[in-house]
């Protein structure tokens, strides 16, 4: 993917998505607290990323900034989202509004509340090419949902546009989930923990069939999920964030296999299968701090096995470990104008 980039680059081709030192606030009455903080990352065509965390590390809320789904109190504060060269957190709200759901889709977590559960599966998929394509014939919405239901393995799928949510399992919803966001042919698909309620063995059913609509349908991906198995079975890159920001980001393979920032070397360590059998499972220590009370210096300092007396006082930037993986971590020596460590 690195030799993609260099391409794109050399030849000026604009990546898919490109986000710049992304910075989101709440205004609450106790005061404005900072969600992200200068997050930065780029996806290209056909690529899959992976935004991987905690609960409150920033995740999904980066994600949402993405297609302008952040609700007040929360605003962009600064920052770019540039998709194919176009700042989307600068355009209006009729321009987002023509690319959400259309160009770019997401994929929620829980298909029951994505799901409107007195309409029809059919209605529900018409209305969205309709909503996109008022000119649409009723008959050719209905081709496109047909076949969007078969690319997604839906058996009997002319059945099925005539049946309610409630009617179909936990993995049937959620591809159903992906066959509307699909819909549209978008460039870009955001899956914000898209197996959290299934079981195992369907969780891998639905982690293999976004692999493959990425590479049939030329799709970007960002996976955003707190489970490292899945990412590094899905995706290509991966962006590690904690309290906000990303302390580490590289290639997928290369970061599970040898991870810089202790961070990722904790929620590694922490997988079931990095303990022996009958041995207790490892933890990181301690717990993510709240937006409320970041600590100072990185914000990582008070769980971090190698914390120095300059962690507690200056945030680290992203540099290069003791490989090609980016970490933010006094750890290693800081880059001096590499655009690729912001």
């Amino acid at each position: 993917m690195s030799s993609i980039r260099s391409y794109i680059r050399a030849n000026g081709m604009t990546s898919l998505l490109e986000v710049k030192d992304l910075v989101i606030k709440f205004a609450l009455r106790t005061g404005e607290v900072t969600a992200t903080n200068g997050v930065s990352f780029t996806l290209e065509k056909g690529e899959r990323l992976g935004l991987v965390g905690e609960s409150g590390a920033g995740k999904s809320v980066t994600g949402f900034s993405i297609i302008n789904l952040i609700s007040k109190p929360g605003y962009i504060a600064s920052g770019e989202v540039n998709f194919l060269g176009e700042d989307l957190a600068r355009v209006s709200d009729e321009r987002i509004r023509s690319i959400r759901g259309n160009r770019i889709s997401m994929i929620f977590q829980d298909p029951m509340m994505t799901l409107n559960p007195v309409l029809t599966i059919g209605t529900q998929m018409t209305e969205t090419l309709h909503q996109h394509n008022p000119q649409m014939s009723k008959a050719e919405a209905r081709a496109i949902a047909l076949d969007k239901l078969r690319k997604v393995y839906i058996p009997s799928p002319e059945k099925r546009l005539g049946q309610y949510p409630h009617e179909f399992s936990g993995g049937m919803r959620q591809r159903i989930i992906i066959a509307i966001a699909l819909l549209t042919d978008p460039e870009l698909i955001i899956a914000d923990e898209p197996t959290t309620a299934l079981d195992v063995t369907i969780q891998a059913e639905i982690m293999e069939l976004l692999m493959e609509l990425c590479e049939t349908e030329d799709m970007g991906l960002i996976l955003i999920t707190h489970d490292l198995a899945v990412v590094a079975q899905v995706t290509q890159n991966i962006a590690v964030m904690y309290a906000g920001s990303v302390v580490e980001k590289g290639p997928t393979a290369q970061v599970v296999a040898d991870p810089q920032h202790p961070y990722t070397q904790g929620l590694i360590a922490a997988l079931p299968q990095s303990s022996g059998h009958g041995e207790r499972l490892n933890q990181i220590p301690g717990m993510m701090p709240t937006l409320k009370n970041i600590p100072p210096g990185c914000s990582f300092n008070p769980r971090c096995p190698h914390v120095m007396e300059v962690c507690k006082q200056q945030v680290p930037s992203l540099r290069s470990g003791k490989n090609s993986n980016l970490a933010a971590c006094h750890l290693y020596p800081p880059e001096k104008d590499n655009p690729s460590a912001r």
